[in-house]
């Protein structure tokens, strides 16, 4: 929660990597909040206001996870809508010429995202989801201790500079600064 909020705040990318994890920690848990207290909440030096925020906030993300069918796979639609927003940002950095190196690193990127939507077979899945899916897949392999070939480190440090790119223009925007006319500042 205080990590979640912190991140949301100065990296996007990093905030929704965090929520997907944290979706799937309570799943390993069984979205049981007696397992959640045990073996995550009680690892953290707390307050007990703290603790009592920390633990109605699991509490709330177990209620939408159920609620919104995700308690076995899928995300929430918080997560959800970050991704939208991060969709939407991009067409408009896409179709704004002022953004050409943006669109540029894009279509660097984009081979490895058309690459990895075929091989997962999931060609509904929108580029932003496709890469952050990609971003997400790594993390869980390094977790496991596997082998990462070169070609998909490769894949991954070009998604991973147009990701932060994006993440750096979702900044400038949540704070009203990217958009912003040069003649009214």
């Amino acid at each position: 929660m205080i990590i979640a909020s912190q991140k949301r705040k100065e990296n996007i990318a990093e905030y929704l990597l965090y929520m997907w994890q944290i979706e799937d920690l309570i799943r390993a848990n069984n979205l049981d909040m007696n397992s959640i207290k045990c073996n995550i909440i009680d690892k953290y030096k707390l307050d007990p206001d703290q603790r009592r925020q920390m633990i109605e906030w699991y509490e709330s993300l177990i209620d939408m996870m159920r609620r919104e069918g995700v308690e076995k796979s899928g995300h929430l639609q918080l997560s959800k809508n970050v991704i939208i927003q991060l969709a939407s940002l991009h067409q408009a950095l896409l179709s704004d010429p002022k953004f050409a190196d943006y669109s540029a690193l894009f279509y660097k990127t984009l081979p490895f995202i058309v690459e990895l939507r075929s091989k997962a077979g999931d060609m509904k899945q929108g580029e932003i989801e496709t890469c952050f899916t990609a971003l997400y897949g790594l993390l869980m392999l390094k977790l496991q201790g596997k082998d990462i070939s070169q070609e998909t480190q490769n894949a991954i440090s070009e998604i991973s500079k147009f990701i932060a790119a994006l993440a750096g223009y979702f900044k400038l925007d949540d704070e009203d600064r990217l958009f912003k006319n040069e003649n009214n500042q």
